[in-house]
């Protein structure tokens, strides 16, 4: 049986823009076809078992002929595979997606297209330029900025343009010169304004706003390149009164996110919201404890404990995966009280159902000694699941209480084997800041670094080059304690206090 291709439209460039059709579809694709202007994060939706084929153009660069394209979407489907042609924008704007459609056709194969979010429209709404506005004009054209080179001689009606409100032309940065004297030569008022916004939608988003007189000229002083459009009309005006993407106050700003993988979307998220570039390093990846037997045995013995406190969102989860391969559930810790280290890994109780008795303002060992010690807590069989390296003055300091203390390695901290590429690409292209949300970020990452990179980041962070934020002051201490200046600290050490702390340094 024959496979189907969906034609996808990938959008412009910003990843939260692709429509949820287009989610699914890569979710369950058995190949994937994907182009250049394709936002490589996209690519993660699609499975790990998914075959990934780049078929990109840039420039004269093609990795593929268009023909070989047409033969490759149909040998997969021939050969039963569900396959998803990513592409740049909208698969029928200006995207040779008719053509990959015709080829399937001719070859009764089954397809189907699903439209994206086109540049045209969105990139001169990143840059605050409305295509249509009643105020400015009630029509749009959309053209090509490069025709087909094979063509005897164009074909775009220039005298028409010029009578409509706003065009937008796409990929004729090259052609912008010849572009902007066509469109004077047929009438076209040379003082009207116009823009070029080059990777739109995206954190490298880039605008020169001028005159279709002297944008050219403009463009090429900005050393503007591929791709990017460029809209013509008085709309390109009210770029001053509407931009907000490039006002965002984290714009274009280069993040290296440290957290684990499986926790970075949320730091990562909200500071994309801001508009930074987010580049994902995790340095550090949780497993099960080498040896389970304490976690098991005390899970197999709760109804001897007083007290159980946890000291992290990861420690939960861990000690109740022990507690359903025990074939227990909540039930079992009905006779005990808990104690969370801070909100967040309260709140990872609550999602089981459990209310902390006792929650630390702060995520700190020393804020849950002072709201453990209100409680006069004496006497009492405690049991703390915990990483297998962690601090000691917390059991400590309740074991000095008169407490009889039982420590157990919950989860083990690793870093993972493929970061220290990964962090080597991302120092190597540049960055504005580094986010640590715990002491083992730290230290996981500056081990990655021979001494040479160690010294160097300390020094970039002293100098102002790169600006260190730390979500407590322990895990600070422990950049300082590497000569890095730390410039953000939040007082509240959760994921969103540090979020906002990063956006208030760099608007201040």
């Amino acid at each position: 049986m024959s496979g189907k291709v969906y034609l996808v439209g990938a959008g412009p460039g910003d990843p939260g823009l692709l429509t949820l059709k287009g989610a699914r579809v890569l979710a369950s694709c058995d190949a994937l076809v994907y182009d250049w202007l394709a936002n490589p994060e996209l690519l993660d939706l699609a499975p790990e078992s998914a075959v990934r084929v780049y078929v990109g153009k840039k420039g004269g660069d093609h990795t593929m002929s268009q023909e070989r394209i047409n033969e490759l979407l149909c040998d997969l489907a021939a050969d039963g595979k569900t396959v998803v042609r990513l592409k740049g924008g909208d698969p029928f704007v200006f995207g040779r997606g008719g053509e990959e459609a015709s080829a399937l056709a001719a070859k009764g194969l089954a397809f189907e297209v699903v439209p994206g979010v086109t540049s045209a429209i969105a990139a001169p709404a990143y840059a605050g330029i409305p295509v249509t506005d009643r105020r400015a004009t009630t029509e749009v054209a959309f053209v090509t900025g490069h025709e087909d080179p094979g063509k005897p001689e164009s074909t775009i009606k220039w005298g028409a343009l010029a009578q409509i409100g706003t065009v937008v032309f796409l990929m004729g940065v090259k052609n912008l010169p010849n572009i902007c004297a066509k469109l004077i030569e047929a009438g076209r008022d040379p003082a009207t304004p116009a823009a070029c916004v080059r990777w739109g939608s995206t954190p490298q988003q880039e605008t020169v706003t001028g005159t279709l007189a002297d944008l050219p000229q403009r463009a090429a002083q900005a050393g503007l390149k591929p791709p990017a459009i460029t809209i013509v009309g008085q709309v390109a005006a009210l770029r001053q009164e509407l931009a907000w993407f490039e006002k965002l106050p984290l714009f274009g700003k280069r993040i290296l996110v440290t957290r684990a993988r499986s926790q970075a979307s949320r730091l990562s998220e909200g500071l994309a919201a801001l508009g930074a570039k987010i580049i994902e390093v995790p340095t550090i990846s949780f497993l099960p404890p080498e040896d389970p037997e304490p976690l098991e045995t005390a899970v197999a013995m709760l109804e001897d404990f007083h007290w159980v406190i946890f000291t992290s969102p990861n420690g939960v989860d861990a000690f109740f995966t022990a507690l359903g391969e025990a074939g227990k559930d909540a039930r079992a810790l009905a006779g005990c009280k808990l104690a969370a280290i801070g909100p967040a890994t309260a709140a990872t109780l609550l999602q089981r159902g459990l209310i902390a008795e006792v929650t630390a303002r702060t995520f700190q060992a020393e804020g849950l000694i002072e709201a453990l010690e209100a409680k006069g807590i004496t006497g009492q069989r405690v049991l703390i699941p915990r990483a297998a390296q962690a601090r000691e003055v917390l059991p400590e300091t309740i074991a000095s209480w008169g407490n009889l203390v039982q420590v157990v390695p919950a989860y083990r901290t690793v870093r993972p084997p493929e970061s220290t590429m990964l962090l080597a690409n991302a120092l190597s292209q540049g960055l504005d800041a580094i986010t640590f949300t715990a002491s083992s970020t730290v230290t996981n990452l500056m081990e990655m670094l021979d001494q040479n990179g160690r010294d160097l980041l300390a020094q970039q962070s002293r100098e102002g080059g790169l600006t260190v934020a730390a979500i407590g002051p322990i895990t600070a201490d422990t950049a300082k304690g590497y000569g890095l200046e730390v410039k953000v600290q939040p007082e509240k050490f959760t994921i969103e206090a540090l979020t906002e702390a990063l956006s208030a340094y760099y608007a201040s």
